[in-house]
């Protein structure tokens, strides 16, 4: 073990000029991953609170649906959804001329299963005392859901939901698969011309890197401010 130790050629493992050379290709690359992540992340929100809200319907025709969607989601690798959306789909005449529009797609429909739960779960650990005081003040269930209930929750969603963006950012990386120039496509391309793979790979790592930590930041603050309101 220590003769294969003394092997390893560590002056190989980092280039640090290369590194720096190609830092503004991989920033472009950083852009693309931002736009999937964003955009993937509103609509698996907007789709987390639809279904989350259905699970929790006492109608079979809602509910039912919402918990095969969320098992089905939960269930599947996204590479394998991914795959699906922009290799199978062609087969039977749907097909995505855009392979950004395509990851956006599928990440979006993915991780709104995982956010689904995660509303679902805010949701029931509202006390079920706010839900009587609502309806004492004849609040139906929507207006109880958007004026006592979903502000309670949020706070309580903000931790597992900011987790979720951080595995979204990650979860682009899949679309490099799909040819999207994304950032682990694109230290792909530089490593694949320089042959230095180790230094762009561990580049486009500590990218990914400073970005879940600039998201964790974001996510400190935001409870800080919705952690004022509780009682000491």
């Amino acid at each position: 073990m220590f003769e294969t130790f003394g092997n390893i050629r560590w002056e190989y493992l980092f280039d640090y000029e290369l590194a720096i050379d190609s830092l503004p290709f991989l920033l472009q690359g950083l852009r693309i991953t931002m736009v999937i992540a964003l955009f993937s992340m509103f609509f698996a929100l907007m789709l987390g609170v639809v279904i989350g809200v259905a699970r929790m319907s006492k109608f079979a025709i809602f509910h039912l649906p919402a918990r095969l969607y969320i098992s089905f989601m939960r269930g599947t690798p996204l590479l394998v959804f991914v795959f699906i959306l922009y290799y199978g789909l062609p087969v039977i005449g749907l097909e995505f001329n855009n392979a950004v529009v395509a990851a956006i797609v599928g990440v979006s429909l993915n991780f709104g299963g995982y956010l689904a739960e995660v509303v679902r779960s805010a949701i029931l650990s509202v006390p079920r005392g706010q839900w009587e005081a609502a309806a004492t003040l004849q609040m139906d269930y929507f207006q109880t859901l958007r004026k006592i209930v979903i502000p309670q929750a949020t706070r309580i969603a903000l931790p597992p939901t900011f987790n979720i963006f951080m595995d979204v950012v990650k979860g682009t990386s899949l679309a490099s698969v799909i040819t999207v120039q994304e950032l682990l496509y694109s230290a792909r391309l530089v490593a694949g011309r320089t042959y230095d793979s180790m230094t762009m790979y561990i580049s486009a790592a500590l990218i990914y890197w400073m970005v879940c930590i600039v998201i964790g930041y974001f996510q400190d603050r935001l409870e800080i401010r919705y952690n004022r309101y509780l009682s000491k």
